[in-house]
């Protein structure tokens, strides 16, 4: 029997018994045909391939992630994930949804259909996060109903703004709950529901959200499993007793891995949903099991039948490893084709302007002076109670802190207090407004830092002690369209230009990834304690990550899903 593809000597994973058995499998057309002992001389190869005894798992599968947390192109980032073993993703481009809207999804989709890794899209269900922000576009019933009938789509992506899910009936994205669940009751509603617990936890199930992938406890994932909902566990949730329960309990059903957001200098030193799993070995967990977390279960959960197992139909997804406990990838097969080999040299075709041209021309903001940098108040001179935004090592969530400031001559004077100000200016060119708090805790110490990557919205961001720093940091991001700039004394530690949308570049990976590398030192250089300062500081302004935060505005209280004044009297 004629085969394009014959493997041979090779330790196959078995999805549904959770063990590697020593076997060959043919390939024809891009899908297994078999998997068994039969040797090369029952079929007719066109290429035999030996794999000398090494281990053959299928392609890893990410269904909880979004491409612009990587700061690249999307045919930039499947470079980056088929080296890593990672063959099908679905990714949300709600970054880019709040950004431009419609055609933020739409030409993410286009500029994915000649990637490598296969993209089914997710559809954001929440742009913008909330009532509370201005963003550049927004994503409606309508927008939705038009991606479901000319897009291959996978699912409706997380739905982010719980509180308004329990507290409001009338809310919008209980209006598209409703509207999805009555026209298209077979979709995938993915959820993002941290701390929830009880009554609130099973409303939001009832809703029709049934999986999670926040940050998780022992508590809130037990609930969770014991209600239905699908867990999806990011590296954050990796703790020592997480891993444990997941480890000893017959919950493999019930969970899979994910990444969520990777940074671009992660992704080029440690890899991707491979470092997730190879983690998870690290930590105790059996690789069968592991890797049936990254294939399998993920694959199920999406409806991706066709793949996620090494089986006879089933797409020719597959990747030889080096080592099994180390997950060292060999080689890389998508539909039974070798699309990528270590011993070889792999290279990733730099595309320019691939996007409409207003896609780069998306900052409307006038160069900034010191002037906007002045929190100015209607209080009368003398001590108040300020709101202060406190950042935490470990974690995106946030604490209130109250601290003492001095109002003087219709100014908070921030600088004379211990900590810094945060401000954030919508830059779409709609409503020019802005808003300022204090910030304190595990972040910079001095100088300042710009950028206009801030989740979800994606307005300018400024954190800073010295309000020249700021608005040298602030007028290099908007005269580059987009990034990040650090400052210290008048001096451009590091930038990074995201011309796309203010959010990507289109930058080799490995390139961006070292200009990130020098971001991330120069933030640590000014004080920035934190496991993920990028990350942390682009969640300050994301209004649905407990527990304060900052949009333009206002301060926002998340936990109560209501803006509140900077400044209170003192009792």
């Amino acid at each position: 029997m004629r085969v394009d593809l014959f493997i041979k000597n090779a330790m196959i994973y078995n999805s549904y018994f959770k063990t590697f058995t020593q076997g060959n499998a043919a390939v024809l057309d891009g899908r297994f045909l078999y998997i068994g002992p039969r040797g090369e001389d029952g079929f007719e190869a066109d290429k035999v391939v030996d794999a000398e005894g090494r281990w053959m798992i299928p392609g890893l599968v990410d269904i909880h992630l979004h491409i612009e947390s990587t700061m690249v192109t999307p045919e930039t980032f499947s470079y980056g994930l088929i080296r890593n073993g990672v063959t099908t993703i679905v990714p949300e481009p709600h970054e880019m949804a709040n950004v431009f809207g419609l055609p933020g999804v739409t030409e993410m989709i286009r500029a994915s259909e000649h990637c490598v890794a296969d993209m089914f899209y997710a559809i954001p269900s929440s742009v913008p996060a909330t009532s509370m922000e201005t963003s550049g576009g927004s994503i409606e019933i309508e927008h939705m109903d038009a991606l479901l009938q000319s897009e291959t789509i996978a699912c409706l992506g997380e739905i982010m703004n719980y509180v308004d899910v329990i507290n409001d009936p009338d809310c919008k994205t209980n209006r598209i709950l409703q509207h999805i669940r009555a026209n298209y009751p077979s979709l995938i509603i993915e959820g993002h529901v941290p701390k929830l617990l009880d009554l609130d936890l099973q409303r939001i199930i009832y809703a029709g959200i049934d999986s999670d992938h926040t940050h998780q406890s022992i508590e809130g994932m037990k609930e969770r499993i014991a209600a239905g909902m699908f867990i999806e566990i990011q590296e954050k949730s990796m703790t020592d007793e997480v891993m444990g329960y997941l480890i000893e309990h017959e919950v493999s059903e019930h969970f899979c891995f994910v990444t969520d957001d990777v940074m671009p200098d992660s992704l080029q030193r440690r890899g991707h949903l491979n470092h997730i799993v190879r983690k998870a070995i690290g930590m105790g967990m059996t690789p069968e099991k592991a890797i049936y977390a990254a294939t399998f279960t993920p694959a199920r959960r999406m409806k991706l039948l066709d793949r996620g197992a090494i089986a006879p139909g089933k797409i020719a997804d597959f990747s030889l490893l080096n080592d099994l406990e180390k997950l060292t990838i060999g080689q890389v097969y998508k539909r039974g084709s070798k699309v990528y080999d270590a011993r070889e040299d792999y290279k990733c075709a730099e595309r320019r302007y691939a996007f409409p041209s207003y896609f780069y021309h998306s900052v409307q903001l006038p160069l900034l002076t010191e002037q906007d940098f002045a929190i100015r108040t209607e209080k009368q001179d003398g001590q108040y109670l300020g709101r202060v935004m406190t950042v935490k090592n470990g974690s995106t969530f946030t604490e209130e802190v109250h601290g003492e400031v001095e109002v003087r001559g219709g100014e908070v004077r921030w600088q004379e207090s211990p900590y810094g100000l945060i401000a954030t200016f919508e830059r779409y060119g709609k409503t020019g407004s802005r808003a300022y708090g204090l910030i304190g805790g595990d972040t910079i110490r001095r100088g300042a830092i710009a950028t206009t990557y801030s989740h979800d919205n994606h307005n300018l961001l400024v954190v800073g002690h010295s309000a020249a720093d700021m608005m040298l940091a602030a007028n290099e991001v908007i005269a580059g369209q987009g990034g990040f700039c650090v400052v210290e004394d008048g001096r451009v530690l590091a930038s990074l230009r995201l011309p796309v949308g203010g959010i990507l570049t289109e930058e080799p990976l490995e390139r961006t990834a070292a200009e990130v590398q020098r971001l991330r030192e120069a933030m640590e250089a000014l004080g920035y304690h934190h496991y993920n300062p990028i990350m942390s500081i682009s969640t300050h302004s994301l209004p649905v990550s407990p527990a304060l935060k900052i949009t333009d505005f206002g301060l926002i209280d998340v936990n109560r899903g209501q803006v509140v004044p900077l400044l209170m009297d003192k009792e």
